[in-house]
């Protein structure tokens, strides 16, 4: 087993910060880590200079490579290093090519530089930003091994998900001068010999790619002293003020995405402020659901409002009266009434709104990388681009129809301006019928979906761990409820008055000068989001604690890591053995958690994967903070030292306040048995 950081970074650039090279801390870097092999990765640069150094002085295998910005996305590109004089003229070109941090290349330029790049290890921003994707990743892939990801949470989903690149966690540090902590990102590869092909034979082998050199992909490391975790659950046990929190301080400090919850961060303090808070994260709640809820109606709202229905009316009625005032005068008509062109009609001009998305979707489906196998399973990529192409024609011959149209209709407006002022016959007004037909008819559709949008319904029906979140829709009564929906001191009163009639009401909205144009949509149905008990009640107090708990740990999905600091002490047992245990459980299958606690409910009933014991000691006068691991099962725990303590020691006093409280209190329960 090999461990490996293929992304490091020696020299400043433009499309980096500034600091200064330390060669005292990459060579401490590759010792205390135990690395077998690196890579030299700068952005859009390569020193080749400073490079032989490195690998002179380093006494591991070390890669020559460079960071290179292709497209929007980042690709490391790593050479064997045989031919370091090519390598550098190549490495020279690109750099020429990208002099600010905002320049990139093409994959057509990549292969114009460095030329065949199966000779290069590819190893592409996957799940990172700025990650390659689209045409440049489909162009890429056949010379890729795998992808660089940022967070154990997406090396454990990638290894576990056939469709995705074998993951690689890296470094991507800068060695400088005064580096406190040292990197803990690194793979470990079943690899031989180290050579460039071997490593791209194992990278490709998601079996030979691993986070931890005895463990796999059970554990990982956390900080730089060597010490591991469990990606899965682990749970932080020890006496008070041992360095439990001091330890979730540091996972939090560690990870940028690191969802923490501290120790009484959720507990009632003040009845008033805490239902006043929570009704404020409801309404939060409830204004997103809307949003996605009412998404397709704002377009549809939006395409009505530009409909002017009473100009209609008017510019129909002027059509009829000319009409009719010409048909009357057709006796009297003169050389230039007579002209053909003097009643002449222009063409329409096309609306390609609809082609335009029609467009982006067929695009948006032919470059998706993260659902490709399932889209390959139904349609071709291939017919795909061929769709998007003749649509992309059809866009522009219909751009070229409507500039003909325009001129031609320019050509028409002067000859009848012309005419009509050699006449005193009437000139039959132009009207585009069929438009105000159409938009007769989108008025009318408008009315009847706001209507059935109006009807009384449940729309959203979840249980989360015994408590529901409910929405439901039906249509606002009074003024005051308006004032509420968008959150204004505006009066509705008069506008109410057309509620019944959607579109008269949407132009009374329209019309309003306190109205925001981005908040009408909103008025048309009310959407009521409420949090019931099991019950069925409005949530209490202590359930909105309860609740927020359980949100908090759900919205952890977002994040890498999940820290949670004694929930024992602000809920009770039932709550977190049948609530929070099995949600804790859940989110553990998809990233690392990390749980402190006292209490047997969580300790061992939430059945973790790992067990952490923080212990305190002085040493020589200095504090010392201690963590010895290791798995549920095993009779010991150790240190990275490789000083051990008893497991069940551990547990029974963590847990149940040593043996003889335990066997007391069983007693006592086995006294009371029925």
């Amino acid at each position: 087993m090999k461990k490996i950081d293929l992304h490091i970074h020696t020299v400043a650039t433009v499309s980096d910060r500034d600091f200064s090279f330390s060669m005292d801390t990459l060579k401490r870097y590759a010792q205390q880590s135990e690395l077998d092999a690196i890579a030299i990765t700068n952005h859009n640069v390569f020193d080749a200079t400073q490079f032989r150094l490195i690998r002179d002085e380093t006494p591991i295998v070390v890669f020559p490579g460079i960071e290179i910005n292709v497209g929007s996305g980042h690709l490391l590109l790593i050479s064997d290093g045989d031919d370091l004089t090519d390598f550098e003229s190549r490495c020279q070109r690109l750099s020429q090519d990208i002099p600010q941090a905002t320049d990139y290349v093409s994959v057509t330029e990549l292969f114009s530089i460095f030329g065949d790049l199966s000779e290069y290890m590819l190893i592409p921003h996957y799940e990172k930003g700025p990650a390659i994707s689209g045409p440049d990743f489909v162009d890429l892939l056949p010379y890729v091994c795998a992808g660089e990801v940022d967070s154990v949470k997406k090396f454990v989903r990638g290894i576990k998900d056939n469709s995705k690149l074998s993951p690689v966690l890296f470094s991507d540090a800068r060695m400088q001068e005064g580096l406190g902590n040292l990197p803990t990102r690194q793979t470990y590869v079943d690899c031989g010999e180290i050579s460039l092909e071997a490593l791209k034979a194992c990278l490709s082998d998601k079996r030979k790619v691993f986070l931890s050199e005895e463990d796999g992909n059970k554990l990982f490391q956390v900080f730089d002293d060597g010490q591991h975790i469990s990606t899965g659950l682990n749970v932080l046990l020890g006496d008070r003020s041992t360095g439990k929190s001091y330890t979730l301080d540091r996972l939090s400090q560690i990870y940028d995405r690191a969802k923490y919850i501290r120790q009484f961060e959720l507990v009632q303090k003040d009845e008033d402020a805490d239902k006043k808070a929570f009704e404020t994260e409801i309404q939060r709640r409830r204004s997103r659901f809307v949003d996605d809820y009412l998404s397709g109606f704002r377009t549809i709202l939006n395409d009505v409002a530009q409909i002017d229905a009473e100009k209609n009316n008017r510019d129909v009625e002027a059509y009829v009266t000319s009409l009719l005032r010409s048909a009357e005068e057709a006796e009297r008509r003169d050389v230039f009434s007579n002209v053909r062109f003097f009643h002449e009609i222009e063409f329409s001009i096309s609306n390609s709104d609809g082609l335009k998305k029609l467009i982006a979707s067929v695009i948006h489906l032919a470059e998706n990388v993260e659902y490709r196998k399932m889209i390959e399973k139904h349609i071709e990529i291939g017919s795909l681009r061929n769709l998007a192409r003749d649509l992309i024609k059809l866009l522009w011959d219909k751009a070229d129809e409507d500039r003909d149209r325009k001129y031609v209709n320019a050509v028409i407006r002067d000859v009848k301006d012309g005419l009509k002022m050699r006449t005193a016959a009437t000139q039959v007004e132009n009207v585009d019928l069929y438009r105000i037909a159409i938009e007769e008819r989108k008025v009318m559709r408008f009315n009847s979906i706001v209507r059935a949008l109006q009807e009384d319904a449940i729309i959203f029906d979840e249980n989360v761990q015994g408590f529901r979140i409910v929405a439901s829709k039906g249509r606002y009564s009074q003024a005051s409820e308006f004032v509420t929906a968008i959150k204004t001191k505006a009066a509705f009163k008069e506008v109410l008055d057309h509620y019944d009639n959607p579109y008269a009401f949407l132009m009374a909205l329209t019309d309003h000068d306190k109205v925001d144009e981005a908040d009408i949509y909103k008025l048309f149905v009310k959407i009521s989001y409420r949090i019931l008990n099991k019950d069925g009640s409005d949530v209490s107090g202590g359930e909105r604690s309860e609740f927020r708990l359980l949100q908090e740990i759900k919205d952890a999905q977002n994040y890498d890591i999940l820290l949670i600091d004694e929930p024992e002490s602000s809920f009770d047992n039932m709550f977190l053995k049948s609530d929070v245990n099995q949600i804790i459980r859940d989110i553990s299958r998809t990233m690392p958690v990390v749980v402190v606690t006292h209490n047997n409910t969580v300790g061992l009933t939430i059945k973790p994967d790992y067990i952490i014991y923080a212990k305190k000691s002085m040493e020589e006068g200095k504090l010392r903070y201690c963590l010895y691991s290791g798995y549920p099962t095993d009779k010991h725990l150790r240190f990275v030292d490789g000083s051990i303590i008893s497991n069940q020691k551990v547990l029974m006093n963590s847990l149940e306040a040593g043996r003889d409280a335990y066997e007391e209190r069983r007693r006592d329960y086995e006294a009371i048995e029925a």
